[in-house]
C-alpha cells in the first residue's frame, strides 16, 4: 500500500502553488495525497515569514504533531518554504521530530530528502541561491497537483532585487531570476490544452519580468501578449507588481489583450512620501497617483486594489493622515491592510526606537479599515443592475443553495444555483451571465442568467452504486 501525505500552506499564492508543484512531485514519487493529516504517512508544512505570527503558527503547529508523531511510529514531518530558508537547523533545534528541513531553493529535492530521512535520520538541506541553469526546470509545473482544473497559477520569476525596509523576501527567495518567455508561454499552451481557461502569473515584482534576460527592459508586457494569444486562455491575472515598475507599455498591454482582466493589484504600502522613502519604495504618493490614474485612463471598468502597512517605524499622525487621504482619493475596490510586523534581519526590525504603540495602530488600523470599506461598499453598489461575467467557483461555502464565482475584476459574486429557464445546476468552470442585485464591501449578490460557456476541463460525474 502506498505511503499517503498531507501539505499544509502558510502565506501567499507564491506558497501555495509551490505546494501544488510539490504534490505533483511526491505522487510522481509513489505517494498519494490525503486531506485527513492524521491519516497521512508524510506531513509538510510549507512556510511564510512575512508576518510575524508566521513563526508562531509554524512552531505551535509542529508542537500540535508531537501527539501524532508518538502515537504514529514512522510518520515523517518536513518543513519547507521561506520560513525554513530563514531559520535552517534552528527548526530541528528546537523542534525534535522534524525529520526534513529544505528551502525554497530546492523544493525539488523534498522527495529524495524524504527518502534519505528514512534510513539517515534527520536531514537539513538549503541552498542560498538558485541555480540559474535549472530556474526553468525549477518552476516548471507540468505535474503540479492543482485544486482547480480550470485555473491555475503559474510562476514567471522568482526572488526579488528590491530593498524594501519591512521585507524578508529577497533573503529568503535571493536575486530576481526570470524563465524565459518561451518556457512560460509553452506551460500556459500545456495548460490549455488541459482545460484551463484562467491563469494567474506569480512573481514578487512582476512588472520587472525579464530585465536580468535582456539587462535593458522589462518583458513583461511582451509577455502578456504573447500569453493572451494562447487559444483556450480567457482570463490572465497577475500579481504582484510594484508602482514604480509600472511601465505605460505595461498599461497598454493590458488595456489592448482582451485576456488581460480589468484588475490591477498595486501595492500603496503608505500615503505620506517621507514614509514610502524610509521604506525605501522608490516612489512617492504623488508618483503612485499619477501611475493609478494613467492605469485607470487606458483601462475601462478597471478594480485596483492595494495593500497598505499601518504603524511603519516612524510614522507620524500627519503621515497616517496622508494616508488616509490617498486611500480616499484612490478608492480602492479592495485593500489588504496589516499592522507592521519588524522582521529580524530588515532595516525596519532596526528601528526599535521609532516603533509606534499598539494602542496607536489599532486605533489607526480602524480608522483605515472604514475609508477602504467606504470605497469598496461605494464601488459595489455602482455595479448594481450590470451583467457580470461570472467564472464559476462552486457551491457557496455559508449556503449550499448558492453558488459563487468571480467576476473579471476579481470580484466575488453569490448567486442562486438555477435561475428562469435554467436546465441544471453550473458546475464550476462554467462561465455565467449574472445579474449584479446587490453591493456589499467584500462581494456581491447576484441573480444566474445564463451559462455562456461550459467547462473546458473534464468534469468528473459522481455515479452513486445501488
Amino acid at each position: 500500500m502506498p505511503k499517503s501525505f498531507y501539505i499544509r500552506t502558510f502565506g501567499c499564492q507564491m506558497n501555495e502553488h509551490d505546494s501544488e508543484r510539490l504534490a505533483g512531485m511526491l505522487v510522481a514519487d509513489g505517494l498519494e495525497p490525503t486531506e485527513i493529516m492524521e491519516q497521512a504517512d508524510v506531513v509538510v508544512l510549507n512556510t511564510c515569514c512575512i508576518r510575524e505570527n508566521a513563526d508562531q503558527k509554524l512552531y505551535g503547529t509542529l508542537g500540535s504533531l508531537k501527539t501524532l508523531v508518538d502515537a504514529k511510529p514512522g510518520l515523517q514531518i518536513a518543513v519547507g518554504g521561506c520560513l525554513a530558508q530563514k531559520d535552517r537547523e534552528l527548526i530541528q533545534e528546537k523542534v525534535g521530530w522534524v525529520d526534513v528541513v529544505f528551502g525554497t531553493h530546492n523544493l525539488g529535492s523534498a522527495p529524495g530528502l524524504l527518502r534519505r530521512a528514512t534510513t539517515e535520520g534527520q536531514v537539513m538541506e538549503i541552498l542560498d541561491a538558485p541555480d540559474p541553469e535549472t530556474i526553468s526546470n525549477h518552476l516548471m509545473a507540468p505535474a503540479a497537483v492543482r485544486e482547480l482544473p480550470y485555473a491555475a497559477w503559474v510562476n514567471i520569476q522568482m526572488g526579488c532585487d528590491n530593498s524594501c525596509a519591512f521585507c524578508i523576501v529577497p533573503a529568503v527567495r535571493g536575486p530576481e531570476v526570470s524563465r524565459p518567455v518561451n518556457d512560460i508561454v509553452g506551460e500556459v499552451e500545456a495548460l490549455a490544452r488541459r482545460g484551463v481557461i484562467e491563469v494567474t502569473l506569480l512573481g514578487q515584482n512582476v512588472n520587472s519580468y525579464g530585465r536580468d534576460i535582456t539587462h535593458r527592459r522589462p518583458l513583461f508586457a511582451d509577455l502578456l501578449g504573447r500569453i493572451g494569444a494562447v487559444d483556450g486562455i480567457g482570463r490572465i491575472r497577475f500579481t504582484s507588481p510594484h508602482p514604480k515598475d509600472l511601465r505605460p507599455e505595461t498599461i497598454a498591454a493590458m488595456a489592448e489583450t482582451p485576456e488581460v482582466c480589468e484588475q490591477l493589484h498595486l501595492p500603496l504600502q503608505s500615503g505620506s512620501s517621507r514614509v514610502l522613502s524610509a521604506m525605501r519604495r522608490g516612489y512617492t504618493a504623488e508618483r503612485y497617483l499619477e501611475r493609478l490614474a494613467a492605469a485607470r485612463a487606458a483601462i475601462d471598468d478597471l478594480a485596483v486594489t492595494t495593500d497598505i502597512i499601518v504603524g511603519f517605524p516612524g510614522e507620524t499622525e500627519r503621515d497616517f493622515e496622508d494616508t488616509l487621504a490617498v486611500a480616499a482619493e484612490a478608492a480602492y475596490d479592495s485593500a489588504y491592510t496589516f499592522i507592521f510586523s519588524p522582521r529580524p534581519g530588515t532595516r525596519a526590525a532596526a528601528m526599535a526606537d521609532d516603533f509606534i504603540a499598539p494602542d496607536v495602530i489599532a486605533d489607526r488600523f480602524a480608522r483605515l479599515k472604514t475609508v477602504v470599506e467606504r470605497s469598496a461598499l461605494a464601488r459595489h453598489q455602482a455595479r448594481v443592475g450590470r451583467v457580470e461575467e461570472v467564472l464559476v467557483e462552486g457551491v457557496s461555502r455559508r449556503d449550499e443553495s448558492m453558488l459563487t464565482g468571480r467576476t473579471r475584476q476579481g470580484k466575488l459574486v453569490h448567486f442562486a444555483a438555477t435561475g428562469p429557464g435554467m436546465a441544471g445546476t453550473p458546475v464550476a468552470g462554467c462561465v455565467a451571465r449574472v445579474t449584479i442585485t446587490a453591493g456589499h464591501p467584500h462581494h456581491l449578490s447576484g441573480v444566474l442568467g445564463a451559462v455562456t460557456a461550459r467547462p473546458r476541463h473534464r468534469v468528473r460525474i459522481p455515479v452513486a452504486s445501488a
